[in-house]
């Protein structure tokens, strides 16, 4: 069985910065993607950013020059490093993974983590 799991949430100031980590445990052969989304109430779950295997990355333009994902793949963990954080950055931030645990790739989801972002 694998299992994602987040950390780094909490509660930050106008302009602050949190970094999210999650790591994948269980049976697992080789991660390919991995990203990091977040859900805001009455609002669908969004792309925030997302990184290869290879180490290529992709972010939504609301995260851009804010934001850094990051993985090490030797501890089947990424990262995302948020600075200057926004009151609309607000959300449940999900990870989500392409996981081989057995012969096929399977998409699997973190249980989330808030961020609130409030003075």
């Amino acid at each position: 069985q694998v299992q994602l799991v987040e950390s780094g949430g909490g509660l930050v100031q106008p302009g602050g910065s949190l970094r999210l980590s999650c790591a994948a445990s269980g049976s697992i052969f080789s991660i390919n993607l991995m990203g990091w989304y977040r859900q805001s109430p009455g609002k669908e779950r969004e792309l925030v950013a997302a990184v290869s295997s290879g180490g290529a990355t992709n972010y939504a333009d609301s995260a851009k020059d804010r934001f850094t994902i990051s993985r090490d793949n030797a501890k089947n963990t990424v990262y995302l490093q948020m600075n200057s954080l926004k009151v609309e950055d607000t959300a449940v931030y999900y990870c989500r993974a392409y996981i081989r645990s057995g012969t096929y790739f399977s998409n699997y989801w973190g249980q989330g983590t808030q961020v609130t972002v409030s003075s």
